[in-house]
Order: C-alpha cells, then sequence, then structure tokens
C-alpha cells in the first residue's frame, strides 16, 4: 500500500526479515534450546544475502535473549535458566546434571599464594598463611553459567592442587584429600553487573545482571575448608533456597 503521502511503501529491513524467519523457526520447535543455528555461509544462501546482513539479524536475536554466541563453535538457540539450588549441600556437578543438562568445569588458575586478612579470618589461618587459589568457568552444555575463585588451607590439603589438576571437581579433589563430605555454613547472594572480564567469560555483554554468592564451607567437624566466590549469569540460572536432598 502506498503511504497517503504519495512517498514509497517502507520496506521492512532485510535483516529484520531475517531475524523474523529465524524467530519463527526457534518459535516452531525447527531449532530447539541448546541446538546450534546454521552458519553465517549457510543463512547467507538461505536468504540470499551478505554475511554482513546475516550478522544483523543474529545480533537482534542475541539482543533478545534468544540466542548465544560461543567463540569458535557459532550461534546456539538459549536454554531456558537452569534450577540451582543453594543449601547446605552444594554440588555443582550433581545440580546440573539434575536439570539433565551435561556439567563442566575448566580451570583457569590454580596457584598458592599469601591469605589476604578476610581469607585468614574465614579460614582460621594466621595472617600470611598460604592458601590454595582455583580458578575457573562452570559450564552446563558447553555454555559457560558461572565463573569461580575458591580459596582452600594448604596446611589442611597439602595434596588438593595435584586432585584439582586430575579432577574436575572440587568434590572429588576433596575426597581425594580425606574429606568425604562437607557442607555449607553459610551463603550471601548479591546482585551484580558483570564487568569487562566477566562478560567476556560468560560469553556476555559488559554490564549485564549476574548473581555474585559468597560462601564458606565446613568440613563435619566444622573446620573451615573452601571460601569461595561463584559469579552466576543472570539470564542462564535460577538459584532457589529450599529442602535439599541430603544424601
Amino acid at each position: 500500500m502506498t503511504p497517503a503521502d504519495g512517498s514509497p511503501p517502507r520496506k521492512t529491513p532485510l535483516w529484520r526479515s531475517i531475524a523474523d524467519a529465524l524467530t519463527n523457526d526457534i518459535a516452531s520447535g525447527r531449532y530447539r534450546p541448546g541446538d546450534r543455528l546454521p552458519t553465517e555461509a549457510e543463512l547467507s544462501a538461505r536468504f540470499g544475502v551478505n554475511r554482513h546482513t546475516v550478522r544483523r539479524g543474529l545480533a537482534a536475536l542475541a539482543e533478545a535473549g534468544l540466542t548465544h554466541a560461543r567463540r569458535g563453535a557459532g550461534v546456539f538457540v538459549a536454554q531456558s535458566p537452569t534450577d540451582y539450588p543453594i543449601g547446605r549441600r552444594v554440588r555443582f556437578h550433581q545440580n546440573i546434571r539434575a536439570a539433565g543438562r551435561l556439567p563442566a568445569k575448566k580451570l583457569l588458575l590454580v596457584e598458592t599464594r599469601a591469605a589476604d586478612p578476610r581469607e585468614a579470618e574465614l579460614l582460621r589461618l594466621a595472617p600470611g598463611t598460604e592458601v590454595l587459589v582455583s580458578e575457573g568457568i562452570s559450564l552446563a552444555d558447553d555454555q559457560p553459567v558461572a565463573l569461580f575463585r575458591s580459596i582452600f588451607p594448604v596446611t589442611r590439603l597439602p595434596g588438593l592442587q595435584d586432585s584439582l589438576a586430575r579432577l574436575s571437581s572440587i568434590t572429588l579433589a576433596l575426597r581425594d584429600n580425606g574429606i568425604p563430605d562437607y557442607t555449607r555454613a553459610w551463603t550471601r547472594i548479591t546482585a551484580k553487573l558483570a564487568n569487562a572480564h566477566q562478560a567476556v567469560q560468560l560469553q556476555l555483554r559488559e554490564g549485564d545482571p549476574i548473581l555474585r554468592t559468597t560462601s564458606l564451607n565446613v568440613d563435619p567437624d566444622g573446620q573451615p575448608l573452601e571460601y569461595g566466590r561463584t559469579w552466576f549469569s543472570g539470564d542462564r540460572v535460577t538459584l532457589t533456597l529450599g529442602e535439599e536432598d541430603e544424601t
């Protein structure tokens, strides 16, 4: 239809048409949560446009929260947020498997250094005592869902560094060092905005919402084992409180 002023009818931008078509594909179930979308080259051929136009259409999907990109892997349909129980026994692998997803951890740093005053206080150590620091990324179905930093007392767990290097689970590493069980003494949850480093690691935009948990884990005798901080992607994880399995 020609506008009343006689000007040519407005045309929908090609990138918007691509975004609308892919949105319909997702809504109809052609692409399900976790599926990888076709490559830019395949979408260029499908819609008869250049890659720049495809890229802009994909950017619109990401801005709407429908997709996320993984560097070197492609663009994937966003998963629904995963329920993540916070309680006395918090186990990453167990929680993610219970949600029907595949857990994994990628270690970025394992090193020893002197404890800062806060770490020494919480772990009941003398100021400057050596601690083991473990930092990394927690993933579900290869999608980053959280960054973590864990601080352990080296004197109580002298073999933990080697165990962490061999095992992908803190629970298994502690068990490897004679700690068959541990519980959460307390947890604090704070809303934050992702900084540049966190945005890159979690594949977010700087300023996107994240949830930070600060916690202390203790052994069956109440001795501090781990002082940790975790930064969860706000749109990929729902932290829940309530009864939990004591097994």
